[in-house]
């Protein structure tokens, strides 16, 4: 399709892992999960698409090319003709890992400017689901994930502490607080057993659930002491990395009642 000169370009950056980021164009199920209930898709060249909006509107397509996990292209265009016909565009998506996570580049191309005018704020909306639901997938243990944080803070053996830091946050992980300032696992680390130095016996607890969105999240906790008095209340916000993983966290403390 060379006579498609009018083009829309855009760019988002998705908080997870490349290889499930291109699931999402290989499993209706998961391809559904961005489009809408009733959506499929055949993973391979020559394969039909159906894309099926909430609101009952219809868009299909052709897989032209598939390259894992890295590329695909398709037509599209709408069942009603309008604004486009079935087959009159033509859709690339390549994947590019960073450290951050994946970054989905679209271009969309049409014959016309007036189609792909109409399609800007459709592309940003649709994509701004599509890192949703990716990230919800690849951190849908956020809250387990915060618990083994707070563990790793109270966890007074060296030893225990420094693995269950590396399960849990990135070489490069950040930490700041009122009384944190800290960039790296193994200066997180020290810094929390110099906490238990200080304060043996504190325990951090979550409190409630984990509230995650695009790779961001929210999670209340408090600080006990041995004999289960509280201490202080707060909220962490995590950056979440690819694998699952914590890449920085900074801690909010409660002003006291």
């Amino acid at each position: 399709m060379n006579d498609l000169p009018h083009v829309l370009d855009r760019d988002v950056l998705i908080r997870a892992d490349r290889a499930l980021v291109f699931r999402y164009f290989t499993d209706s199920e998961r391809w559904a999960r961005w489009w809408g209930a009733g959506s499929t898709i055949e993973p391979r060249p020559g394969g039909a698409l159906l894309i099926r909006y909430p609101e009952g509107t219809t868009a299909r397509g052709e897989v032209v090319e598939l390259e894992a996990p890295a590329r695909i292209v398709f037509t599209y265009g709408f069942d009603s003709g309008q604004p486009i016909a079935v087959g009159s565009s033509l859709v690339t998506i390549t994947l590019h890992e960073e450290p951050r996570g994946t970054v989905v580049r679209l271009r969309h191309a049409f014959a016309t400017a007036a189609p792909r005018d109409q399609h800007v704020q459709g592309w940003r909306y649709q994509l701004a689901v599509f890192a949703r639901v990716v990230a919800d997938e690849q951190h849908a243990e956020a809250a387990a994930v915060a618990d083994r944080w707070f563990a790793a803070w109270t966890e007074p053996d060296a030893g225990k502490r420094a693995a269950a830091f590396a399960a849990c946050a990135a070489d490069a992980v950040e930490f700041r607080d009122q009384h944190s300032c800290v960039v790296g696992r193994d200066e997180v680390t020290a810094h929390a057993g110099a906490a238990q130095r200080f304060m043996p016996g504190i325990r951090l607890q979550r409190l409630g659930d984990a509230r995650q969105c695009q790779g961001t999240a929210l999670v209340d906790w408090q600080l006990v002491d041995g004999a289960g008095k509280v201490l202080g209340r707060g909220s962490n916000v995590f950056t979440l990395a690819p694998d699952g993983r914590i890449a920085a966290a900074v801690g909010l403390w409660a002003k006291p009642a």
